[in-house]
């Protein structure tokens, strides 16, 4: 049954109506004062007139089955259930109907909290504000990104790194370049993504048919790599055991592990590639986090320009998430079997399925890039920082196995033995508090949650003091 008819209701109350058609859009009808007010301040007569007032109730029908000839798309019935976040957000609002007066903290979703700097707004609105001269509006820019920011991103996140702006894609975010990636690569294709990892990099595989169906028995789809990166493993695969896939997913630092691949393991990543002529997509989302020596990009291996394809993001730099900033290198070197470089075919996907990142984004991503904005930029990753600090003090003080938190955002912590949902479940209920199940990032997550450190201060020490009334001994 839906709601669809409505049963309505009527009585009447009287008004003042200057000389205007009811059904008029110029006569505008505020039902709290009762009268029919004219949008020009000079009118002087009218009449008065009964008005009837009409209450909907809405009543149930029969709903009508209407089909078209059009079959669903086969891949999309493949995907469980739904996306991870918007799940653990559906049982968040359902906690607080049940609890009004609780006052939940989030630690799920890696979403920024504090505001951005200063300077970087103050270059959007800036920018904002010229196009509303003649001198300074503009339209569409160029899909790949304006120049300047593809110029500065090269110098300060590629410095010596032999990066050219002319192998940057700015975009809307790597989460968007993600999935035109998939549309790069096509159906035809076998992927590896690390186990546990990003929910989108499987499920926009799913999307465009490179995967078999869902293996209710080992929680995994078929024809996906699943690299297990876990404690037992320092969080990196045994490549040797891994079988070649032509593409492979790849975030350091991890989401949501917090792991960062040393230099080591990033040159066994890339000597793996060229050895099964694969190519691989390596996140770098997290990098300004990092606080070892541990390579902040792919391209600090040598030979990486061949096999690896980089995107990178303002979001969590910045607190971009609500702007909308991101971008993707891709390197000349990089050619697909046949010899064709791979960066002609990512022109074409970003020509034909995008118009460009919103000018105002990369005039605030510009910003970012100076010298003002970048040390603003860091003293919020800082804060984030020293968040991050509290909660792995947190969970190790409880005695938790607890992972992540020097190279990412996010802390991975261990409950051995128990299913992921029924931890998170147990923390909202009993401390009022949002994590995310591990098991949304892959079977090899099940038995962790992850905690994320974005937060204002005082939520994180609250949160913080809640947890150790929850778990203390």
């Amino acid at each position: 049954m839906e709601m669809a008819a409505s049963h309505c209701v009527s009585n009447f109350f009287s008004c003042s109506s200057p000389r205007t058609s009811l059904s008029s859009p110029a006569a505008p009808f505020f039902a709290g004062g009762g009268r029919l007010q004219n949008a020009k301040a000079g009118a002087s007569h009218g009449t008065t007139v009964k008005i009837k007032k009409v209450t909907c109730v809405a009543q149930p029908v029969e709903k009508v089955a209407a089909t078209t000839k059009v079959p669903r798309n086969a891949n999309m019935a493949k995907l469980q259930a739904g996306y991870l976040f918007p799940e653990i957000a559906r049982r968040r609002n359902a906690h607080i109907q049940k609890n009004p007066d609780a006052k939940v903290i989030s630690l799920g979703i890696g979403d920024t909290t504090e505001p951005i700097p200063v300077p970087i707004t103050s270059a959007m609105e800036e920018k904002a504000r010229s196009l509303s001269t003649s001198e300074g509006y503009s339209g569409y820019g160029a899909e790949q990104g304006e120049k300047p920011l593809r110029a500065a991103i090269a110098k300060r996140i590629y410095s010596d790194l032999n990066i050219k702006e002319t192998e940057i894609f700015v975009s809307d975010g790597a989460k968007c370049d993600i999935s035109r990636l998939q549309l790069l690569f096509g159906p035809d294709v076998s992927v590896a993504v690390q186990d546990p990892s990003y929910p989108a990099y499987v499920d926009t595989s799913v999307m465009v048919g490179q995967t078999g169906g869902f293996l209710t028995n080992v929680q995994q789809y078929d024809k996906i790599g699943y690299m297990k990166c876990t404690p037992d493993n320092d969080f990196f695969p045994d490549l040797k055991s891994v079988p070649r896939k032509d593409i492979i997913y790849f975030c350091s630092p991890n989401n949501p592990t917090g792991a960062a691949a040393s230099r080591s393991q990033l040159e066994q990543l890339v000597a793996f590639a060229k050895e099964n002529g694969s190519i691989i997509v390596y996140d770098s989302a997290y990098a300004i986090y990092m606080s070892d020596d541990s390579p902040r990009s792919i391209y600090e291996i040598p030979g990486a320009r061949q096999v690896a394809i980089e995107t990178g993001s303002f979001s969590k730099y910045a607190g971009f998430t609500g702007v909308r900033l991101g971008w993707t290198v891709v390197p000349d070197e990089l050619l697909y079997s046949d010899g064709f470089p791979v960066i002609n075919d990512f022109n074409r996907v970003m020509c034909t399925c995008f118009n460009g990142a919103s000018n105002i984004a990369q005039a605030g991503g510009l910003a970012c890039l100076s010298t003002e904005g970048w040390k603003a930029m860091n003293e919020v990753v800082d804060f984030y920082k020293e968040n991050t600090r509290i909660l792995v003090d947190t969970f190790k003080s409880l005695g938790f196995n607890t992972f992540g938190g020097t190279n990412a955002p996010y802390v991975w912590v261990q409950f051995p033995g128990r299913n992921s949902w029924d931890v998170f479940a147990e923390i909202l209920e009993k401390a009022h508090i949002v994590t995310t199940p591990g098991s949304g990032f892959g079977p090899a997550g099940e038995g962790f949650i992850r905690a994320s450190a974005f937060g204002n201060r005082k939520n994180i020490l609250e949160a913080s003091k809640r947890l150790k009334d929850l778990f203390a001994k």
